[in-house]
């Protein structure tokens, strides 16, 4: 089968299979320089009925594409049946996972949300690895020595897909809240530094209820947290989410990023906030868990819940 976008060939399931990847599903990870192109391909092979684990930012803010970070909301997948009836496929789908920096702040978020209740205010100052910016990179005169204060769109992503990730699925798994009826505002400031992989990202939050909890038992709840994706045996799934460090100079990107193979987040520094509430250190592998390992978990998770258990329609196969 070939898949092909305003007349020319992207791929088939011929270049799938040589690889070693099953030709029932793709790994996205388009990086077009034209972002219309991005957004047709991963259409097109959805419309192929082959089901779409996509790292790209083309659908992640569509009414009925989940938007899953493994660690925390996997149960998004459950509005797979509403995709594919609104689209009039039988296997299809698109399922996008977040944006690197979004992935480390949401996990944290999310296990405090759980034992706590609502955060409402949330600040973020990120200092992201020059990984996150892809091949071929930043120039060496922009990186070295230096840190550049800006990154394009990141500030928009991290305050837009929070609330899409921290909501529920809402409506008979048809739609997702966003949270619109307890919702958090975000504001994030995004620096990229001259750090190779790692991301790492101060963090101030407020609770909507008073009296807050203390650094002791924010400590203690991360510490503790488990995901859905633990409890049903994804293999690449972290055996700990979230990493807690005592030392007051963790975590750092050096030391911490390669636990786990990158799979899980790491959180330090938690005392009281003057300002807020809480604050507090992460470092997530902006790589592994802020990128591929999140789609490779989503889609093992999927495997898992029987998202795939539908055959490729013959007449699909007929043409592969």
């Amino acid at each position: 089968m070939v898949v092909s976008v305003h007349g020319t060939v992207h791929w088939s399931i011929s270049h799938l299979r040589p690889i070693g990847l099953p030709s029932e599903i793709l790994p996205s990870r388009l990086t077009s320089p034209k972002s219309n192109n991005r957004f047709y391909i991963e259409r097109e092979f959805r419309l192929s009925e082959i089901p779409v684990f996509s790292n790209a930012k083309n659908y992640r803010q569509t009414a009925t594409v989940p938007l899953v970070v493994p660690l925390v909301n996997p149960d998004h997948l459950n509005i797979i049946p509403t995709q594919r009836a609104l689209q009039g496929l039988v296997r299809g789908f698109i399922v996008t996972n977040a944006n690197c920096s979004t992935t480390g702040l949401v996990v944290p978020l999310h296990a405090l949300e759980q034992a706590f209740g609502p955060i409402d205010k949330c600040m973020v100052t990120t200092m992201q690895a020059i990984s996150g910016a892809g091949y071929p990179g930043i120039p060496s005169l922009d990186i070295f020595d230096n840190v550049v204060p800006y990154i394009a769109d990141e500030e928009a992503k991290m305050e837009m897909e929070a609330s899409k990730i921290l909501g529920k699925i809402v409506d008979n798994d048809q739609a997702f809240d966003m949270r619109y009826s307890n919702p958090i505002v975000i504001s994030a400031a995004c620096n990229r530094v001259p750090v190779l992989e790692g991301h790492t990202e101060c963090v101030s939050v407020r609770f909507v209820r008073r009296p807050p909890p203390s650094p002791a038992r924010v400590a203690e709840v991360l510490g503790a947290y488990t995901c859905d994706v633990q409890a049903e045996g994804c293999p690449s799934a972290p055996a700990q989410c979230i990493m807690v460090h005592d030392d007051h100079d963790r975590p750092q990107p050096r030391l911490d990023r390669d636990f786990q193979f990158g799979a899980g987040v790491h959180v330090g520094r938690i005392r009281v906030c003057p300002v807020l509430d809480i604050k507090f250190v992460i470092m997530s592998n902006n790589v592994a868990i802020g990128a591929a390992t999140s789609s490779i978990i989503n889609a093992e998770y999927a495997v898992l819940k029987g998202f795939l258990d539908t055959p490729m329609p013959e007449e699909i196969m007929e043409r592969a």
